[in-house]
């Protein structure tokens, strides 16, 4: 019997997230198997994410990794790839230092390969560029631009917007040549909103000084979890010496430990995944932007029924 899905973005993703309890805790891996259960194919019928990462160079391979982490994850719930948009300004799995050709890792075990088959990457290299991200989002698309690049999203649908790179007060960087500003990033939405393509829409960002990303947003319906406050930097989690990089941020580490601790019929809510952060772990403090968001942060409703480098 198909379990009954919240329609709700942020529940969505918690309720969603929920379900990765397969890995083990101390190795975050956003998926075990590549099978998907027949309850997932239908879930989320007018949801949508926007995966990005910003950084190119060798250095920076946890970006991709985290990325990739997300891709699958809300690839294996239900969201099809029609219904993603993913964004990643470098190929490290293809890069000569990469002793493992055509492979990336989140964590030092390797026991999953997140550049596997099934990895539909839509905007690739230097087509990440601030302007290929503020069309996606506003849908000012030129006319040769194919379906498969393009947020097809509506006035009910829910949308998460997860990005991670390196950034600073009210900017992150794409492909450490240009920025998006905070002032970019809250027009863009003022215009999906006024356009008509969300009716809620969920923003995460992991990156230095994320909260400060947030600061111009205005519209309704938008929630924000930043990895960081002004003037704080996020870090990795952990170094992978066989790779020879930091293979996760810590932000998004714990987000998936967070839902890792949980089974398929526990509740959760908002609060419960913000109260989960321990900023001695992150060693930064997770922000909220919540003021824009009318629903109520402690819903709950179960699944079944409702390092050291900087950023």
């Amino acid at each position: 019997m198909p379990l009954k899905m919240t329609k709700l973005l942020p529940s969505f993703l918690i309720y969603s997230l929920v379900l990765i309890s397969s890995y083990n805790h101390y190795n975050v891996n956003v998926v075990t198997a590549e099978s998907t259960s027949s309850t997932s194919t239908t879930m989320h019928t007018n949801n949508w994410a926007v995966l990005v990462c910003t950084s190119r160079f060798w250095f920076n391979y946890r970006h991709m990794a985290n990325t990739l982490s997300l891709y699958r994850t809300v690839k294996r719930l239900g969201i099809p790839d029609e219904r993603i948009i993913l964004m990643l300004a470098d190929d490290m799995a293809c890069n000569a230092r990469n002793k493992y050709p055509g492979q990336v890792f989140n964590n030092e075990n390797h026991r999953l390969n997140l550049y596997g088959d099934n990895v539909e990457v839509d905007y690739r290299g230097y087509e990440v560029t601030v302007e290929n991200f503020m069309r996606v989002l506003t849908g000012r698309h030129e006319n040769a631009v194919p379906r498969s690049k393009r947020l097809l999203s509506d006035e009910g649908s829910h949308i998460l917007l997860y990005m991670t790179g390196h950034g600073g007060d009210e900017f992150l960087k794409f492909q450490d040549s240009e920025e998006l500003q905070s002032h970019d990033l809250a027009d863009a939405v003022k215009q999906m909103k006024e356009k008509r393509r969300f009716k809620e829409l969920l923003i995460m960002v992991d990156t230095c000084q994320a909260a400060t990303l947030f600061n111009q947003l205005q519209s309704p319906g938008v929630l924000a979890i930043g990895s960081s406050m002004k003037g704080e930097n996020s870090y990795s989690h952990h170094l992978d010496s066989d790779v020879g990089v930091s293979v996760v941020d810590r932000f998004t580490y714990y987000t998936l430990a967070f839902f890792e601790r949980l089974n398929m019929y526990d509740n959760a809510s908002l609060i419960s995944l913000f109260s989960s952060y321990n900023p001695n772990l992150l060693m930064s403090n997770a922000y909220y932007r919540t003021d824009l968001y009318k629903r109520k942060l402690d819903e709950r409703g179960g699944v079944g029924r409702a390092g050291q480098d900087k950023d």
